[in-house]
């Protein structure tokens, strides 16, 4: 399998561009998956740069180039700034994150990450971690359900989606992406079915993999690895993930309250770059999953 049948990068050239590379800086990739937005730094940097990239997930393992400038860490990016310091990396010239989930996560049907094929209800990205979809839809009570899927899915109704949910499983387990489905057809909308099926998979695959914690981890180890100068890159494809982002470069904080100094200077570790960009219609056209990306771009203060 190739990089680009794993995944095609989205906003590639806007992310280097972003990224601001010289030929000898230390760079980090955060979401390695298919190695496409890797390879392009790797395209740009010489002799003496250094690349490390990051992924959870073993089926993009096998996408890493042989290339002495180039080191992978079969980790979740949250552990950023020890692995970072064991390569004796610090600080780094900049970093890029592409957040999310990969189109072969997606186009996998055991992975049960989507709604179009029937498979196991797993959802985990580091498939060597305990905690299913399943195990969480057949044992978190009602209320923790409807929290979960208002609070990452924005689910209408999240709470007769939970009560359905429970009921289904008191009658058989829900162990499969098509069950799970079936479970929620009482409460599924007619109107924008396959939508609404959507926002039930993205809150559950955010609760598996605290997708939320470990970028918020991100975001508060990106001022501690990143020199002065360098600059963060993110990718972001839901308001969940894009509002933390924005927060985070505009105040320094993910309420987006600003801290100022006693002279009224902002206290924040990073220059937000310009808005954020969306790809153009033609990359949409090319690649319909890159529809709701907004890229976000800041300088380390």
């Amino acid at each position: 399998m190739t990089g680009s049948d794993y995944h095609d990068p989205v906003l590639s050239q806007a992310c280097i561009q972003g990224l601001s590379l010289r030929p000898g800086g230390i760079y980090v990739d955060v979401t390695f998956g298919g190695g496409g937005h890797s390879k392009a730094i790797l395209e740009q940097l010489g002799p003496d740069g250094r690349l490390i990239a990051f992924d959870r997930d073993a089926d993009a393992w096998a996408n890493a180039p042989r290339d002495p400038r180039f080191i992978l860490v079969k980790s979740d990016f949250r552990w950023l700034t020890n692995h970072l310091r064991f390569l004796k990396a610090l600080p780094i010239d900049g970093l890029l994150a592409d957040l999310g989930v990969s189109s072969h996560q997606f186009d996998k049907g055991d992975r049960g990450f989507s709604i179009r094929f029937d498979g196991p209800l797993d959802m985990r990205m580091d498939r060597r971690a305990k905690r299913t979809a399943a195990e969480l839809v057949n044992s978190w009570d009602e209320e923790r359900l409807a929290h979960v899927l208002k609070t990452y899915g924005e689910v209408d109704g999240a709470r007769r989606v939970a009560k359905a949910i429970v009921s289904a499983r008191s009658a058989k387990r829900i162990s499969t992406t098509q069950q799970l489905i079936e479970a929620i057809a009482p409460v599924t909308p007619r109107k924008d079915e396959n939508g609404f099926r959507a926002q039930v998979f993205q809150a559950l695959r955010i609760a598996v993999n605290d997708e939320l914690g470990s970028l918020e981890a991100l975001l508060k180890q990106s001022a501690e690895v990143i020199g002065s100068g360098g600059k963060l890159v993110v990718i972001s494809y839901h308001s969940l993930e894009d509002r933390l982002v924005k927060n985070w470069m505009r105040a320094g904080a993910f309420d987006g309250e600003e801290k100022k100094d006693i002279y009224g200077n902002r206290l924040r570790p990073f220059d937000p770059q310009g808005k954020a960009i969306a790809p153009t219609a033609e990359e949409i056209s090319r690649n319909p999953r890159a529809r709701s990306a907004r890229l976000r771009i800041a300088q380390r203060a």
